[in-house]
């Protein structure tokens, strides 16, 4: 009896400690920041940022979490060489002095252990202001080559203005300032 007694503490130790918040690294390989504004009313300009960095700490016991995304501004990527300098220079992100874009926020909204949304703050352009991202599809899996850590992606969306930060390139020319902005993402697991 007095075995028992004392093996019911451990094992619910035990318990916690399997249920501990696990941090993963974000994979900038398998993670491309992507976006879309209107160009002058008459078509969509899409492109991507190639260099992006972070964490993710998730609790998934007591839904709760962390997103920390950090992106090279100069990594963006239209696929149209000019753009891409155009985009670099002081009429839009201006990488000399803002060279990053950082997006911090909480995991929220879990249902069935996945979050549904990011609440948090994106800093771009030297701006800091409230986003939520929308979180289409999230899942979990273990990692196919570095067994037994886990491999979690998301795709995650969210609108904002562009002036806001600002960034008003085009905006006296008629250009909308609105900007959908969405974050492919892949993390793994770090090694215990």
């Amino acid at each position: 009896m007095k075995k028992i007694k004392y093996l019911i503490p451990l094992a619910f130790f035990c318990g916690a400690a399997a249920a501990a918040p696990v941090t993963y690294d974000i994979d900038p390989s398998h993670t491309y920041p992507s976006f879309e504004a209107p160009h002058m009313g008459i078509s969509m300009w899409r492109g991507k940022f190639n260099g992006s960095s972070g964490k993710i700490v998730l609790d998934k016991a007591k839904g709760a979490g962390t997103v920390e995304v950090t992106v090279d501004a100069s990594s963006i990527d239209f696929g149209h060489d000019q753009m891409n300098e155009h985009a670099r220079g002081a009429d839009l992100f201006d990488v000399a002095k803002y060279p990053t874009a950082v997006y911090k926020g909480k995991l929220e909204g879990f249902v069935d252990g996945a979050p549904t949304k990011v609440v948090g703050e994106l800093t771009l352009h030297g701006v800091t202001k409230p986003l939520e991202l929308k979180i289409n599809s999230f899942k979990c899996i273990p990692h196919p080559l570095h067994k037994p850590r886990e491999l979690c992606g998301a795709d995650a969306l969210a609108t904002f203005q562009r002036d806001a930060f600002g960034m008003d390139a085009g905006k006296d020319w008629g250009f909308t300032m609105d900007v959908t902005l969405r974050i492919q993402v892949e993390a793994v697991q770090q090694a215990k």
